[in-house]
């Protein structure tokens, strides 16, 4: 199953998602919820989204606030989070800026829940919680070399202080933060941000394994590199998760030239004989050929971006310049030979349409009052499945891209 990248519509901004299937057999997000271009990280408040196909997902609203507590309400933002179930409840793990963290408790998986208050002997940023088989639970959190693991006691709500430790490192395993853990085939695979590319930016989700759920991390090597999303990314966060026989690898991608404003995406992630995981690129899904938003670009380059929405679309690829790019992976083509560009542009500007690597066409866009429609033919008509890239061309021309397609 390739879910449709990103998993929300283009409006909704949730980075840091960690996704759950609990006993009725639906996935569930769990997130941080950033506001639409705003420059700030996340939000005061939580939603949960809950599908049972990866396509068609349900907002169930807002499912805990800082307004909710009565020690944050002053703290500015809601950080990363994580959810566990036992005994019937289900626990929500929340933290803030200055890195206290909390719990917070409800009989229902979308909330609302009803906060506990702070945990004591935790400081740090971004909890995950991970029950082995066994019914102990464990739980992460921290940054760099603050990053640390302890059983969570039978209550769910306190921490074993005696039993902290620091799984991952800085040296070893280039840990950043974003701690997730999951047992898999009777071994603990830890996937957190990683700072391995691109000049220590944080924008590579790593994996290490043990054979233990506190120590003994051995680097696996990177699952994804969000590298690419938006011209000012430089962060990434997510988990793992197993939904109907196929494992995801979950995290999120920048709009808007900056940090934040993050989508949600999701990728089906292998294992190979030895239990290592393969690294795989960003996607847009298996996109129709007919109609094309450009929001659904799994990569960009040259320093176009996703902002605004002037077209009602949700979000334009703006700022296209000479040299832009707009890869969309994959588009499902069925013999079509035409081609389609909503667009605007300042001045003139020719739009290459490639697959493959491989050029197929071009259409000329033509300056205007906002966006409109050209067209344009392929050298040959196309069939089957493949990386899709618009490049554009031109002299000293600023455009903007709303949606493409294809037409026999």
């Amino acid at each position: 199953m390739n879910p449709m990248n990103p998993l929300l519509p283009p409006d909704i901004f949730v980075p840091d998602a960690e996704a759950h299937v609990w006993d009725d057999g639906r996935i569930y997000l769990y997130g941080s919820f950033d506001m639409k271009g705003e420059k700030s990280y996340c939000s005061r408040i939580y939603h949960v989204y809950s599908s049972d196909d990866m396509i068609n997902w349900t907002d169930h609203g807002v499912s805990f606030s800082l307004d909710m507590t009565d020690w944050a309400k002053d703290c500015g933002a809601l950080y990363a989070p994580d959810c566990a179930f036992r005994n019937g409840k289900y626990y929500l793990y929340y933290c803030v800026p200055d890195g206290r963290c909390g719990v917070a408790v409800s009989e229902s998986p979308v909330g609302p829940f009803c906060d506990v208050g702070p945990m004591e002997h935790v400081l740090g940023i971004d909890p995950a919680v991970m029950i082995d088989d066994d019914g102990q639970a464990w739980f992460y959190w921290g940054q760099f070399d603050k990053v640390r693991a302890a059983r969570l006691k039978d209550n769910m709500v306190e921490i074993d202080p005696d039993s902290i430790t620091q799984p991952l490192s800085v040296k070893e395993h280039e840990f950043h933060e974003g701690s997730s853990v999951k047992k898999i085939n009777g071994r603990y695979y830890y996937l957190f941000t990683d700072t391995h590319r691109h000049g220590n930016c944080a924008t590579s989700l790593g994996y290490a394994v043990s054979d233990y759920p506190d120590h003994g991390f051995e680097y696996g090597g990177i699952v994804i590199d969000n590298f690419g999303c938006d011209p000012g990314s430089w962060n990434n966060h997510g988990s793992l998760c197993e939904f109907k026989g196929q494992w995801y690898v979950f995290y999120h991608r920048s709009t808007h030239c900056g940090v934040n404003s993050r989508h949600v995406c999701a990728e089906p992630v292998f294992f190979d004989d030895e239990d290592r995981i393969g690294e795989v690129k960003m996607t847009s899904g298996i996109l129709g050929a007919d109609n094309i938003g450009g929001w659904r670009a799994a990569e960009l380059a040259g320093g176009a971006y996703k902002c605004g929405g002037d077209t009602g679309s949700g979000l334009d690829v703006v700022n296209i310049r000479n040299g832009c790019r707009a890869v969309f992976r994959s588009v499902s083509f069925g013999g079509e030979g035409g081609v389609w560009i909503k667009a605007s542009s300042d001045k003139e500007c020719r739009a290459e349409i490639w697959t493959d690597g491989f050029y197929k066409g071009c259409v000329m866009i033509t300056p205007g009052e906002g966006f409109s429609e050209f067209k344009g033919r392929l050298d040959t008509p196309v069939s089957g499945l493949h990386e899709t890239e618009l490049r554009f061309f031109g002299d000293d021309f600023a455009a903007k891209l709303c949606s493409f397609g294809f037409v026999k």
